[in-house]
């Protein structure tokens, strides 16, 4: 099996360091609603595991939760509550609409504000090998100090510098990044031996994977978007603690989901929520969209596109769902598909091929079921690979119809019924529409109907 590693910038044989896959990915900003944005991430990573137990690999998976971030702040104080009851409301909505999505939960969510004492034996350490510094009550980290830094997002010191935040005064080097930020007035803060105040973004993520999953991780992923100043961040003050490299033997990282020219995002509000998405489709659809694009590659939402999702997932329970498929006069042999399937999943995860070989083995199920071919264990195939992506093929729960239209016309019919003196049709109109609880009252201006159930 081959993976892309964005560290290397190139395809490789995938080993993982020991027997259980250790596998961490960053997990959300609980401020909001979960879009559909952060889906195609958590769809893609859930897939990648999935797969990985399917080739038999034992995996620990660990996702944090960053609940403790200027946006949560903010976000609380407009709302009048806590930092803390914000980030408890929408970690509970993320799991419901993860779930929703039938993604498999993480074996561990730590959460940064859990984490502080882990967090700050990382920053004391850091400290200790002049790595960091205090500096007015916060702690950044020396970027001088790793000469590596860059190595990820493939930059030069120069290039990062323009796009950096000075804050004069602070810091000894642009670049430098905080470990540990001052307390402001009016926010949470935790003690420290800085003074009070709370984890920068970057240390909350090399902390949990430190303590979770120890020096060296098999996979790290995230979104493109995180690969600078995050990813690279984590590296530096990882393996500056440490002294152990790698941090991350496989970097992997998801292109991003556009919305019309722009990346979805809640900062630029440009969002469909992952509610909003499975109130108009269902899940298995809504993953449909997704991996049919190759995980690295930017995914263009569109209304055109989920609804061609949710035809083809019903092309393939309609392949796997008439009879039981078995007594025919021979055996349809599914074992090719599955080659094919694997073939596409170890090269890089290739979810838009593994799909093409799912809608190939529907097509001869359907071929072969008209021939008389028994298609039992073609069907247990299907479902089992579908599996693997995450598709449930049940019966998506149906909306039901709003009947206004419905019973304006059936009022029209009656109407004309009545207008050509079939008063016997108009009647039985009217008897059914009481049965079903509505009741029609002829009025000068026409007639009006009204619910009594």
């Amino acid at each position: 099996m081959k993976v892309f590693n964005t560290l290397t910038g190139q395809k490789e044989e995938f080993r993982p360091k020991r027997k259980t896959v250790n596998i961490y990915v960053c997990g959300v900003t609980v401020y909001d609603d979960c879009h559909i944005g952060h889906a195609m991430s958590y769809v893609i990573f859930d897939v990648i595991r999935r797969y990985l137990e399917f080739k038999g690999c034992k995996v620990k998976h660990v996702q944090n939760f960053t609940d403790i971030d200027d946006k949560i702040i903010n976000r609380a104080q407009q709302l009048g509550i806590s930092s803390s009851e914000l980030a408890e409301k929408y970690i509970h909505e993320y799991f419901q609409d993860m779930d929703a999505l039938n993604i498999e939960r993480a074996h561990v969510y730590p959460k940064a504000t859990e984490e502080t004492p882990k967090i700050i034996e990382v920053i004391q350490g850091l400290i200790a090998k002049g790595c960091a510094y205090e500096s007015e009550g916060s702690v950044y980290f020396r970027v001088k100090r790793f000469p590596g830094y860059g190595k990820l997002s493939h930059q030069a010191l120069d290039d990062m510098i323009s796009r950096s935040s000075a804050e004069e005064g602070k810091k000894e080097y642009p670049l430098d990044f905080a470990v540990w930020k001052a307390a402001k007035p009016g926010e949470p803060f935790w003690p420290s031996p800085w003074g009070q105040g709370r984890p920068g973004w970057h240390i909350e993520c090399s902390a949990m994977a430190l303590k979770y999953l120890g020096e060296t991780i098999d996979i790290h992923g995230g979104g493109q978007d995180l690969i600078f100043p995050h990813h690279e961040n984590e590296i530096t003050q990882s393996e500056s603690f440490t002294g152990v490299a790698p941090f991350v033997r496989y970097w992997l990282h998801n292109g991003l989901l556009q919305l019309g020219e722009n990346k979805m995002s809640k900062s630029l509000g440009n969002l469909i929520t992952v509610k909003q998405a499975l109130e108009r489709y269902s899940a298995d659809a809504i993953r449909l969209f997704i991996l049919s694009s190759h995980y690295r590659s930017p995914l263009t939402y569109s209304e055109e596109s989920l609804k061609a999702a949710e035809v083809g997932m019903e092309r393939l329970r309609q392949a796997n769902r008439d009879g039981d498929g078995s007594g025919g006069k021979a055996v349809l042999d599914s074992e090719p598909f599955r080659r094919r399937f694997v073939d596409s999943m170890d090269d890089d995860f290739n979810t838009a091929q593994a799909v093409a070989v799912l809608f190939d083995l529907a097509r001869e199920i359907n071929r072969a079921r008209e021939e008389n071919y028994d298609v039992a264990d073609a069907q247990n195939t299907l479902a089992e690979l579908a599996k693997v992506l995450g598709f449930t093929l049940e019966e998506p729960a149906r909306p039901p119809l709003d009947a206004e239209p419905l019973i304006q016309l059936l009022i029209e019919i009656r109407d004309e019924l009545r207008k050509a003196k079939q008063w016997r049709l108009a009647d039985m109109i009217r008897q059914c529409l009481i049965e079903l609880g509505i009741t029609l009252e002829d009025t000068p201006k026409g007639t009006v109907w009204k619910r009594t159930l």
